[in-house]
């Protein structure tokens, strides 16, 4: 029975790091993602929970730094106006075109 604990806390212990080692820097909580290895590999089966409750952000649904949603990105928002200027040129190009159209076929 202890073998078997003694193999879970290792298996556990290797995926804390693995996990924490391939987690986003903007994800890591508290202290340097290096420290944490550290924790993890000095306390084990301790360091590991520390890493995965206090640790690692598990927050979904939140954007991460930088996404704003579509309505709040001011950039987004003035490429629409953009494309909406665009659009509205080129309906007036092609009025004009059709109008010099309509002068040539005219003489």
């Amino acid at each position: 029975m202890l073998l078997i604990a003694g193999v879970a806390a290792a298996f556990f212990t290797v995926y804390a790091v693995v996990d924490c080692a391939v987690t986003a820097r903007e994800r890591v909580r508290g202290i340097p993602k290096l420290a944490w290895i550290v924790v993890i590999l000095l306390l084990p089966v301790v360091g590991g929970i520390l890493w995965l409750i206090i640790g690692k952000d598990r927050t979904t649904g939140r954007p991460v730094r930088g996404a704003a949603a579509p309505d709040d990105d001011p950039a987004f928002l003035q490429r629409i106006g953009e494309g909406a200027a665009r659009e509205e040129r080129i309906r007036q190009l092609e009025e004009e075109l059709a109008e010099l159209d309509d002068d040539s076929k005219d003489a």
